[in-house]
């Protein structure tokens, strides 16, 4: 999803928390909605980056049971089904086959979100952010757990070892901790939420000609918008 060869036309930050399930389908149809935008010419160049916005900044470090935390925030066992359900149909249509009832816990992100900010570093950033979507909502890994983060980066091409000992250390907390503070600032409250150019907002997972129709308004060099 991007090229680091020259100065791209087109940037866009996406702030994201690794256990939307929207944010999950807005990767897809930001790949769809790409995929028009690279066909239409061949010089077209873009940078795709993943920014913090933790969900659950103040859920324990160990996660909880996915059930008891999605019925109590969404008021019970059936707006929990059918949340579930809509989800579940929707990422159908773009090739996402949602396995709710393999995931158990509910993990704290933080953890992930600072992989993710070292897998920038490697030029892996787009591999990382895919393998945990999918091992989180199609294989109900728990993504809190540095173990499974570290072999998360191991499968995208990353060392095994290097991102262990990334993980057991304090590297990049910082860092995502202030890029969580931007998103704030910019008066995200809800992901995921793309910014283009820096100029044009998006919020939600739109879809793909809703995206493709921004890219082309940024990069056709309009003036300053919020979907």
């Amino acid at each position: 999803m991007s090229d680091h060869g020259f100065a791209p036309a087109l940037t866009i930050d996406i702030y994201s928390d690794v256990v939307c399930p929207w944010c999950y389908i807005g990767k897809r149809r930001l790949e769809g909605a790409l995929d028009q935008w690279d066909q239409s010419s061949a010089r077209r160049t873009h940078r795709v980056t993943w920014r913090p916005f933790e969900l659950n900044p103040t859920m324990p470090q160990a996660g909880m049971d996915r059930r008891v935390y999605l019925e109590a925030k969404f008021g019970g066992t059936e707006a929990l089904r059918s949340m579930q359900d809509r989800v579940t149909a929707v990422g159908a249509k773009e090739g996402i086959p949602f396995a709710v009832d393999r995931i158990l816990r509910t993990p704290n992100t933080f953890e992930a979100h600072r992989l993710i900010w070292y897998a920038t570093q490697q030029q892996k950033q787009d591999d990382v952010v895919e393998l945990l979507f999918h091992g989180y909502f199609i294989e109900g890994l728990d993504i809190g757990d540095r173990e499974v983060l570290a072999s998360i980066a191991q499968r995208s091409g990353l060392d095994g070892t290097d991102a262990r000992r990334f993980l057991q250390s304090r590297e990049g907390q910082i860092e995502v901790r202030e890029e969580q503070s931007r998103g704030h600032r910019l008066g995200i409250r809800a992901v995921p939420h793309f910014v283009l150019n820096e100029r044009l907002s998006i919020s939600g997972a739109q879809p793909v000609d809703t995206l493709r129709s921004a890219i082309e308004q940024v990069t056709n060099g309009s003036g300053i918008a919020r979907a």
